[in-house]
């Protein structure tokens, strides 16, 4: 009895010390997941996903490759705590980009069709009305397209790409963020492409009636025209920006960095 007890305290050891480099990763990566990682989430209920999201992730990890009597070192123990905290950060910040991606677009579409100031303070990021309708638009179509389970296997994906207890190497973390940083700006430039191009039109036709009748005074027949015509745009490429946004997000997911490797 006493060596099975002995045999189950050493299994016990390892599946903790490979939980706890688990739940490392997982909740650095919770801080910034789109959704889940909200400002307005209570950090009680990051806490219990984070919990959650390492009940999936666990059994789907190897184990760390050195042994757990050789890891509970102290400056090995830390190493592998900074290891896997960057690790997590880094992957959370990728996702994170998508939805400073909605930001972008909604800032470039609120400022296009001078909606800028309407409701610019509503929440609890400084974003104009649009800007706010797209990102929560965004989360919950993401979040009804099973969100949790694509964020599940690109929690468990992370490990093929950095291994547990391993820094991401130099060669994967330069490109990757700036090939994805610079896909994210991308991406919010081409959401808000259609509010762009009828801001130009807009523009350019008032130009032409302000050169043919110089008398009418065209900034007042012009603004409601171009507020009413934003909204009425908003309505009508909304659920295509946020699709487009979705599978963007989603590829991503199911193959980060593939431009890179």
């Amino acid at each position: 009895m006493i060596e099975g007890l002995a045999e189950l305290s050493s299994i016990s050891q390892d599946v903790l010390w490979k939980g706890f480099l688990v739940f490392v990763r997982v909740g650095a990566m919770m801080a910034l997941l789109p959704a889940f990682g909200e400002q307005s989430v209570p950090a009680r209920v990051k806490l219990g996903l984070a919990l959650a999201f390492t009940a999936i992730v666990a059994p789907a990890v190897p184990d760390p490759s050195p042994n757990p009597e050789a890891a509970l070192e102290a400056l090995q123990t830390i190493g592998f705590f900074l290891a896997e905290t960057l690790t997590g950060l880094f992957f959370g910040l990728m996702l994170r980009l998508f939805v400073f991606a909605l930001q972008i677009a909604g800032s470039i579409a609120a400022q296009s069709t001078s909606l800028s100031q309407l409701f610019g303070g509503a929440g609890g990021d400084p974003l104009p009305a649009m800007g706010h309708v797209l990102v929560i638009g965004g989360l919950a179509l993401a979040t009804i397209m099973g969100l949790h389970v694509r964020i599940a296997e690109f929690m468990i994906n992370s490990y093929d790409l950095v291994p547990i207890g391993n820094v991401i190497p130099s060669d994967v973390l330069t490109p990757a963020g700036i090939a994805e940083i610079s896909r994210a700006f991308a991406l919010g430039f081409t959401l808000a492409a259609p509010f762009v191009i009828s801001s130009l039109i807009y523009n350019v036709t008032l130009g032409v009636i302000n050169k043919a009748m110089p008398q009418l005074m065209v900034a007042f027949v012009g603004a409601p025209a171009i507020t009413a015509g934003g909204l009425v745009l908003l309505m009508l490429a909304a659920p295509l920006m946020l699709s487009i946004w979705v599978e963007a997000m989603g590829a991503f997911m199911l193959d980060p960095f593939r431009g890179t490797r």
